[in-house]
């Protein structure tokens, strides 16, 4: 128990003898995202192994005591992970990409409605006191450090879909840092270049399969002013990720001297671990429980569009964004723990009620990003890569309850489904495309919130930063270009204050509409935070499903229906497509009307299946075309058209 207290008393600033037995972890302070560490913190610790269904945000301090013992006295174990996570023998060998990773990867030829050619997120930020005769060697020495540090930096994706690490010295292998010196430059100058290259790092990413992961540059400004600019590939970086890479960054640019403790395994290795996850028990376990629930799970939320996702090509996601002072992050934050749920579950339940409104029912399925970070080493919480996976999560608002029972129903649905994250959204679409037999995106509507991060990696990241002067973290600019997403609300802490953001494809909304769902959705958390709005009864939709109308809207959206005869294949043509599906799916593949996917196959498969092809047939064929018609006889004449073209 003491050692129990002690952990509690690191993660919510309590004195252990001030943490009573019989008070919940939430309603002390902590919340989800913490509770994942506290497991990180018992197993590196105290050699107990806890699931994440184990630790749920209202546990007691006497009943996590109660179950640890139980842990270590041999009774009923956590799901057994037979996994163990250890250095590879060569780490620079090829690893495969995780589900997610595989999405944006997809993603970036093209493949999906909504794509980008680099998923990437950017971000810039100020700096003040910046000394700039020291400030470009520091932070290329700090880069040059840290890709020793975490070899993901020297990450590269091969274009058939594997990853693997560059030795250090490889040319190119760690991002360059690109400097503007702008010390001397008027006013107009200063902004044209600024705007050029926020133009240039939002809408042209880093992109791991042609370079680093990791775009870097510093913009020197009069005055000791200057700009941090970080662009981020999806590929390579998650949320968790991206925090723990600055924080590395400005511990390293803050003291030429500094030295992290070094980490004993990388992602390369945790994700080669993972491949005999699905050969266990509790791998198979979650699969059967996901694939029960498939057929009764609901739509996207139906809103209403100004184009179909097909016919768009977005170049950047708009932003809607809503900044609450320190003093009403601290009263939603206390309002939350008496009503005994997370701030991210009032998010998402407010998030919930405002798509309600805007789509005309109240049942509905979001896509929920998760960290994913499975507590198989000490070091995983160390280590940057691309951990996070999605999580479909369905949502019943009940149009009689009150705004804290509708949260607490959502809290309780979020952490069931938590529970069973060895099998990951993407994973979980794919079967539930296969039998809805669409290949549009099945979750189109992202909540993300990495509430409580700062604190779980130990309070809020560094802002003295040496030669670098002061990061002013509240002064930013940072857009985001995530493939399949219509649109997405993002919660995240900003020093003292909360943040919440809307994403989205502008070309697919009225922006009026865009405008009231967010100042509706402002509206509500106001309410949450001066305590008004929980007991109110939001005004839901009597409807639970969406009803088809005139209007294009999300999840009712027409399929392309595509028939062949049936039959052997018809030409040389056909048996060549047959026979790469052949190779691929190790199946025969006998009909010339049979469905790549129908086999067996993924959207990654599809990939190499295009990077196959061309070498077969001697022409690309764009993996959107693949994807419209993924047949033997579609695909050959998707390559008869292209073979065509070239004549």
């Amino acid at each position: 128990m003491k050692e129990l207290a002690e952990i509690w008393s690191e993660l919510l600033d309590l004195p252990p003898e001030e943490i009573p037995h019989d008070t919940g972890f939430l309603r002390l302070g902590g919340d989800s995202v913490l509770a994942v560490r506290m497991s990180a913190l018992v197993r590196k610790r105290l050699g107990v192994a806890l699931a994440l269904s184990d630790v749920r945000v209202d546990t007691t301090l006497g009943e996590l005591a109660e179950l640890v013992r139980r842990r270590a006295a041999g009774g009923p174990k956590a799901r057994a992970l037979p996994i163990t996570v250890t250095p590879r023998p060569d780490p620079h060998a090829e690893f495969p990409l995780l589900p997610l990773q595989q999405g944006y990867f997809v993603g970036q030829q093209d493949g999906w409605e909504l794509s980008y050619d680099s998923a990437h997120y950017y971000l810039d930020y100020a700096l003040t006191g910046v000394d700039g005769d020291e400030a470009a060697d520091a932070l290329v020495d700090a880069i040059e450090r840290l890709a020793a540090h975490q070899p993901t930096l020297r990450a590269r994706v091969t274009p058939d879909g594997r990853q693997h690490v560059l030795p250090a010295d490889a040319p190119g292998a760690v991002p360059r840092v690109r400097v503007y010196d702008l010390r001397e430059a008027d006013a107009d100058e200063i902004a044209t270049t600024l705007r050029n290259v926020r133009q240039e790092m939002s809408t042209s990413g880093p992109d791991p399969v042609r370079g680093p992961g990791l775009d870097v540059r510093l913009t020197l400004l009069p005055d000791g002013q200057g700009r941090l600019h970080l662009g981020l590939s999806l590929l390579i970086f998650d949320g968790w990720s991206s925090s723990v890479l600055s924080r590395d960054l400005l511990t390293f640019v803050a003291d030429w001297n500094a030295a992290l403790p070094p980490l004993e395994i990388h992602f390369g290795d945790y994700v080669a671990s993972l491949a005999g996850l699905p050969a266990t028990e509790a791998w198979k376990a979650d699969r059967d429980w996901w694939w029960s629930r498939l057929d009764a799970l609901p739509g996207p939320p139906a809103l209403p569009l100004a184009a179909d996702p097909q016919q768009v090509r977005p170049v950047t996601m708009g932003n809607r964004e809503h900044r609450w002072s320190a003093d009403r992050w601290s009263a939603l934050r206390q309002h939350c723990t008496s009503r005994g749920v997370t701030p991210s579950t009032a998010m998402l339940t407010a998030f919930g009620v405002v798509l309600a409104r805007w789509a005309g029912h109240r049942r509905m399925v979001l896509n929920s990003l998760q960290l994913n970070r499975l507590p198989l080493h000490p070091d995983v919480q160390r280590v940057v890569g691309a951990f996070a996976a999605t999580m479909l999560l369905p949502l019943d608002l009940d149009p009689a309850g009150t705004f804290a029972e509708l949260a607490t129903t959502a809290q309780a649905a979020s952490g069931e489904h938590a529970a069973h994250n060895l099998v990951t959204g993407v994973e979980v679409g794919r079967e539930l495309a296969r039998r809805r037999g669409s290949w549009r995106p099945v979750g189109p509507v992202v909540f993300q919130s990495v509430l409580g991060v700062d604190a779980a990696m130990g309070g809020h990241p560094p802002e003295e930063a040496g030669p670098l002067g002061r990061v002013v973290a509240s002064d930013y600019f940072h857009q985001l270009r995530t493939p399949q997403v219509a649109i997405e609300v993002r919660c995240f802490e900003l020093g003292a204050e909360m943040v919440a953001v809307f994403s989205l494809v502008e070309e697919l909304f009225e922006p009026d509409q865009v405008t009231a769902a967010f100042a509706e959705f402002v509206e509500l958390v106001d309410a949450l935070a001066d305590g008004s709005g929980w007991d109110r009864v939001p005004g839901l939709p009597e409807a639970a499903e969406p009803e088809r109308d005139e209007m294009l809207r999300l999840g009712l959206l027409p399929e392309t229906a595509v028939r062949h005869q049936e039959g052997p294949p018809a030409d040389d043509l056909e048996q060549a497509v047959a026979d790469v599906f052949e190779e691929l799916l190790e199946v025969p593949v006998l009909d010339r009307g049979a469905d790549f996917f129908g086999l067996g196959g993924d959207s990654l498969l599809a990939v190499r299946a295009v990077v196959r092809l061309a070498k077969e047939a001697g022409t690309p064929v764009p993996v959107r075309e693949f994807l419209a018609d993924p047949t033997v006889a579609g695909v050959a004449l998707a390559v008869r058209a292209r073979l065509g073209d070239q004549r």
